[in-house]
């Protein structure tokens, strides 16, 4: 006897019908036969409904991810030749079926050679397409057949909340295509990414995370991506029970822009702006400007940068302290406050000079292919 189990296009979700009893606890006689969409009776042991869940998942999204191997060129201490060596491995998604590859970029930063094995055991070297070290993304391509190629399915990160299933697949230790189970442990983190930029808005898991899983996706209970993992908090550099991964809303905006440009579209004001350093050492609230560059926005509207007097002495010019009235705390603040806007934007730009405060209206402008 068979039971046909529905399975949603977009996700490979598996809906258990046992009628007359809505508890998912019930324990359930039933298998997955090998195209997961029907289930044998008397094969396995009794599953739960939530066990048949993770069990379709699984099988049907493991195809979409993959192994990231970097390697690197190294120099022999004392022969001094180079020799190529494995530097680090992670994980990846197949984003569609021309060959795309999403990952992070600290995966594949500072790669010589990069090298994707899908779960078939076919491995292909991969090329950069993009990459926002800002946000820990890298696109990458191969070149296989399509019909090696399954893409993820897409979620809505926007329409997860706290106690939300959440699975994780990945490579931790570099063992491949590993299933770690959770939930959502908080949503709205931030983090850093290799750049010193904050990610927000990222979403806090209890699904076992560890090194090898960065760059894999963060799936919800229909099987649709949702994030992808990119980081935990440990002192023992192992799985705590905390892991962050970035959302799949956030990797959707991106990811045209890393395929268009390679690198993060940005409108600009036309500024450069004042090192870390002299900013701490001048006590600085805002972003200083050193200079604006000639036929840009910010010297359209006359906005002004460090001076030199006759004597030497050095005077700070205009000190911006918001965008559109949000503060500007620092150059963190101020580079994601004009990630939300679009070139051709008219801005609002309060700045501090000489302990007055001006307001200018800027028109951003695209920035320098």
């Amino acid at each position: 006897m068979t039971v046909t189990i529905l399975v949603m296009t977009l996700g490979a979700v598996v809906y258990a019908t046992n009628r007359g009893n809505s508890d998912e606890s019930l324990m359930l006689p039933v298998a997955l036969s090998p195209d997961g969409m029907t289930i044998d009776q008397g094969t396995l042991p009794f599953l739960t409904a939530d066990e048949i869940n993770n069990i379709a998942i699984f099988s049907n999204v493991s195809p979409s991810v993959v192994f990231v191997t970097n390697t690197q060129l190294r120099r022999q201490r004392f022969s001094l030749n180079v020799l190529e060596r494995p530097a680090g491995s992670g994980t990846g998604f197949i984003w569609d079926k021309s060959g795309l590859i999403v990952t992070n970029f600290h995966v594949v930063s500072g790669a010589n050679k990069i090298k994707i094995t899908l779960q078939s055991g076919k491995t292909y070297l991969a090329k950069v397409v993009g990459a926002s070290p800002e946000k820990d993304i890298a696109v990458l391509r191969i070149d296989a057949p399509d019909e090696n190629l399954k893409a993820i399915p897409l979620g809505d990160s926007s329409t997860l909340s706290v106690g939300r299933k959440v699975l994780a697949i990945g490579n931790p230790f570099a063992l491949d295509t590993t299933l770690t189970v959770g939930v959502v442990s908080a949503l709205g983190r931030e983090i850093k990414s290799m750049s010193n930029r904050t990610i927000k808005n990222v979403i806090q898991t209890d699904a076992a995370i560890n090194p090898g899983n960065s760059g894999g996706p963060l799936l919800d209970s229909m099987g649709l991506l949702v994030g992808i993992n990119t980081a935990i908090y440990s002192p023992s550099g192992a799985s705590a029970g905390i892991g962050f991964a970035i959302p799949v809303n956030t990797i959707k905006a991106i990811i045209p822009q890393l395929i268009e440009f390679g690198r993060l579209y940005r409108p600009v004001l036309g500024i450069e702006t004042l090192t870390d350093y002299w900013a701490k050492r001048l006590r600085v609230r805002g972003v200083a400007i050193l200079s604006v560059k000639e036929g840009f926005p910010a010297q359209a509207a006359g906005m002004v940068g460090v001076q030199e007097d006759r004597r030497g002495n050095i005077h700070l010019g205009d000190v911006i302290i918001a965008i559109n009235d949000e503060p500007v705390i620092n150059e963190d603040t101020l580079l994601s406050l004009l990630e939300q806007l679009d070139s051709g934007d008219a801005v609002k730009v309060t700045t501090l000079r000489n302990e007055k405060i001006y307001n200018y209206e800027v028109i951003l402008k695209s920035p320098d292919p």
